[in-house]
């Protein structure tokens, strides 16, 4: 019966439109096999936000030196943590300590902290204390809801695909949050990608669907509206009529193979991107197209500024995109390599130039979505894979820390101007309602209306860390 109903589909000409249709029928008939309800696009209860703008600071940001400042580093700068009141930071039973342990020019070792490399303040009514590199964010601190317990347990950039998917890259590919989102919500605006990735993405966390498919990978953009998508545009000019028969001929040849191979998740997915690049080609120009934004948003935004112009760009694309209903804007800074934000040296020079990269755009950001009657009903999270050492490395850098490090989340349905969690005193350890990377995952999915075990599919369960816990605290 599957076979004659995929087949009608073919011979009635139908085009995409039929495989797309013959593919989901067939999914239907895997789930009745399996006794398994796949999504129905619908959320699983009453959501209270429709979209997620994901910031992620690729190479690992310091807690101390942006939303965690720690005064002890500098009234102990300088001196081993055996000579500080903190010496039990180097108990073996709260963790390893190696990544502390830096040459003292005699060839002896020592675990050396190092001090602050700006200063900072209490701002808002909140009183949230961030450091003096994010001056345009802080005005917007009363409308955060700051994590400052986070842990994770790659401690190289591999943590970066971690953070994304909750697994270690050793244990191989898993499904992104982006791409759960994408796979359990249904389409918001049919003439845009439903999950959008902005920036670059090194190789190890390139993907996002894997064992859910090709088409749950985010559609790259540029922030160009001359060529904004991958093989948006012929390589030459076209007749409209010599256009529509080479379209023609591709939905039928391709109506052929899919009724053939209905089960390739590769030719679904590429069926499925054909069909909804046809539709992007006008909307999605569009939306990249900032004609219509007045200079004062534009300047808001910093894309009147060089050193922020890009990520401005960006950002403001991403309120263009959500006003659309895109679900899942996932912007990468610093990608490539292990990330702009990786200062085992030099930390100073290297977080000062990135915070004001990024700082007076995200600040914009904030501040346009509530201003717009959008941050009610959007997400924005600011993360990166994991934080940096209280201890110094090369003399004036920080190496990688997993044991305690700051994520904030603003919107969707989150309480404003909170703190939850805390480190110790110099930044190592997360003592205080600790959480693991997949809690952040959880506490989005909550806010979109989703059920992560209620999208489970058969042979793929997960462990139950993959879940995660919502960080109830923090949602209002």
């Amino acid at each position: 019966m599957m076979h004659h109903r995929r087949t009608f589909l073919a011979d009635m000409g139908m085009g995409f439109t039929g495989l797309a249709l013959g593919a989901l029928l067939h999914r239907e008939g895997v789930a009745k096999e399996h006794h398994w309800s796949p999504p129905t696009g619908q959320p699983h209860f009453t959501p209270k936000a429709k979209s997620v703008i994901w910031l992620f600071m690729n190479g690992g940001v310091s807690q101390m030196e942006s939303f965690d400042p720690k005064p002890m580093l500098n009234k102990y700068g300088g001196k081993t943590i055996a000579e500080t009141p903190f010496a039990d930071a180097q108990d073996p039973e709260k963790l390893a300590l190696e990544r502390l342990v830096v040459p003292d020019g005699n060839g002896n070792q020592r675990n050396t902290l190092y001090p602050l490399q700006t200063g900072y303040r209490k701002h808002g009514e909140s009183g949230i204390e961030i450091s003096d590199w994010f001056p345009h964010l802080a005005k917007q601190a009363d409308k955060l809801a700051v994590v400052r317990s986070m842990w994770t347990t790659d401690s190289n950039h591999g943590a970066q695909t971690q953070f994304h998917s909750g697994r270690h890259r050793n244990e191989g590919d898993f499904p992104t949050l982006g791409a759960w989102v994408h796979y359990g919500l249904g389409s918001l605006n049919e003439n845009l990608p439903q999950f959008i990735s902005i920036g670059k993405r090194e190789y190890w966390n390139k993907r996002d669907g894997h064992y859910l498919g090709p088409s749950h990978d985010a559609v790259p953009l540029r922030i160009d509206p001359k060529n904004p998508l991958n093989y948006s545009r012929p390589a030459r000019a076209f007749h409209p009529d010599e256009r529509a028969i080479g379209e023609n001929l591709i939905g039928q040849l391709n109506t052929i193979r899919g009724v053939e191979y209905p089960d390739d998740p590769a030719l679904t997915a590429r069926i499925a991107s054909y069909e909804l690049a046809f539709r992007m080609q006008q909307s999605v120009p569009d939306v990249v197209n900032f004609a219509q934004e007045t200079a004062e948003t534009q300047e808001l935004y910093g894309i009147n500024q060089p050193h922020s112009k890009q990520f401005g760009m960006q950002l403001l694309a991403a309120r263009r995109m959500v006003e659309r209903g895109v679900r899942f804007i996932q912007i990468q800074h610093g990608g490539g390599g292990a990330g702009a934000w990786d200062a085992h040296r030099g930390l100073k020079a290297n977080h000062s130039k990135n915070a004001k990269a990024v700082d007076q755009p995200i600040g914009g950001l904030l501040a346009d979505l509530d201003r717009r009657g959008l941050l009610d009903e959007t997400l924005v999270v600011f993360a990166s894979e994991f934080g940096r050492t209280p201890g110094s490395q090369s003399s004036d850098g920080r190496d990688h820390h997993i044991f305690g490090f700051s994520v904030w989340m603003a919107g969707g349905g989150l309480k404003r101007g909170v703190v939850h969690g805390a480190t110790d005193e110099i930044g190592f350890h997360a003592v205080e309602n600790r959480h693991y990377v997949t809690d952040i995952h959880a506490t989005i999915l909550k806010q979109l209306g989703l059920d992560s075990r209620r999208l489970e599919i058969p042979g793929r369960k997960r462990l139950d860390i993959d879940h995660g816990h919502p960080i109830d605290e923090i949602i209002a």
